[in-house]
């Protein structure tokens, strides 16, 4: 099992070739990419030398997907960058670009998180599904808990739930008589 933690080791071999020293084959530079796209941090080592390469094989990534249309740097960007690297601003690029990417990050997250539950912004929502946790949860015996932890203003209390199982109880006993 991979160690989600630490960053994948990568070591680039003489030959050029990339190990991937947790699933012990080699992999391309598409690979690597495939790992950061799924939130994997990565390390590229040279084997021989153990000079750190992970910059210069994110680039090299960022450049073949650029050349091939994928084009996500616009030109002038490209060309500020190009220029920050001759002038004074080349100490105050790296931390804007960094903050930059942080603030899109957040943001992605957070239209994410409103596009995965959008029904939480209509009024009575959190009533409505601390009625349905407790409903599921009489159900089941609380032998299976309902998706997702219950925050403490949505328990049911042990007197509401004894009064739902009576009357499931009673529910039961009816329909039992009804079937003989």
């Amino acid at each position: 099992m991979a160690d989600m933690s630490k960053p994948l080791l990568i070591k680039r071999y003489a030959s050029r070739r990339l190990y991937n020293t947790e699933t012990s084959d080699y992999v391309t530079l598409e690979d690597i990419a495939g790992f950061i796209r799924s939130g994997r941090e990565v390390q590229i080592v040279d084997l021989k030398s153990g000079d750190d390469l992970t910059r210069q094989y994110l680039l090299q990534i960022i450049a073949e997907h650029e050349s091939k249309g994928e084009s996500v740097l616009p030109l002038a960007v490209l060309t500020d960058l190009v220029r920050s690297y001759t002038t004074q601003a080349q100490s105050v690029v790296p931390q804007f670009l960094a903050m930059s990417f942080d603030m899109l990050r957040d943001g992605q997250s957070k239209a994410l998180e409103s596009f995965a539950n959008p029904m939480a912004a209509m009024p009575g929502y959190d009533a409505m599904r601390a009625q349905q946790q407790a409903f599921f949860k009489a159900m089941t015996g609380g032998i299976i808990s309902p998706s997702g932890p219950a925050r403490e203003d949505e328990k049911a209390s042990a007197s509401e739930l004894d009064d739902i199982r009576a009357q499931l109880a009673d529910l039961q006993a009816k329909l039992g008589q009804i079937n003989k």
